[in-house]
């Protein structure tokens, strides 16, 4: 028959005359390393989750989309040929002029064969350096969710994993208790009174 009840759910504290201050303080260190895990676990995936959201939020803020024109004829199909299909993409060098007038360049990927000159879009930040595309709201709340998933899961292991290695030494010292005890009682087992 199983065993079913609230009392199989709290069996660690049960009253129970067999029951050493070992197993009463077992009991303790698994609830509060449960506790620690689930509390660090929390705490960390959502500081690192809001952190990751906040700056993907100020990247989406402050970087900008710029008018660049292209340094170069970009490799590709030649210059008499039929124009390049739109999905043949190649790298090629383009220029471009930050806020405060600096002139910047950087590779971009554009339709190949596209003609010096020809006006691109490049991303950048304030100070005009290159940049990806920012990320959306969705695509940030995903990104910010998955991190600090991760984050959580690798901070909770550190409680896992010290109340693991706090467990077997008290397994440790109890089982040493145990050899003493048996030690000392375990010559009186066969004798009868007599």
């Amino acid at each position: 028959m199983a065993l079913r009840g609230p009392g199989v759910w709290l069996w660690r504290w049960r009253r129970n005359p067999l029951k050493r201050r070992a197993d009463r303080l077992e009991a303790w260190v698994v609830l509060g390393v449960w506790l620690l895990t689930v509390f660090v676990g929390a705490a960390a995936g959502a500081a690192v989750s809001r952190s990751v959201e906040d700056g993907l939020a100020q990247e989406r803020a402050t970087w900008r989309p710029v008018a660049a024109r292209l340094a170069e004829r970009a490799p590709g199909a030649p210059a008499g040929a039929a124009p390049a299909s739109r999905a043949e993409r190649v790298w090629a060098t383009a220029r471009w002029n930050a806020p405060d007038g600096s002139e910047h360049s950087g590779l971009l990927r554009v339709p190949a064969g596209s003609a010096a000159g020809t006006p691109v879009m490049v991303w950048t930040d304030p100070d005009g350096r290159q940049v990806t595309r920012p990320v959306t709201v969705a695509q940030a709340r995903v990104r910010a969710w998955l991190t600090g998933g991760a984050a959580g899961v690798c901070a909770a292991a550190v409680p896992l994993v010290a109340g693991r290695a706090l467990r077997s030494r008290l397994e440790r010292r109890r089982l040493d208790r145990w050899d003493v005890e048996w030690a000392r009682f375990g010559p009186m087992w066969g004798r009868t009174a007599g």
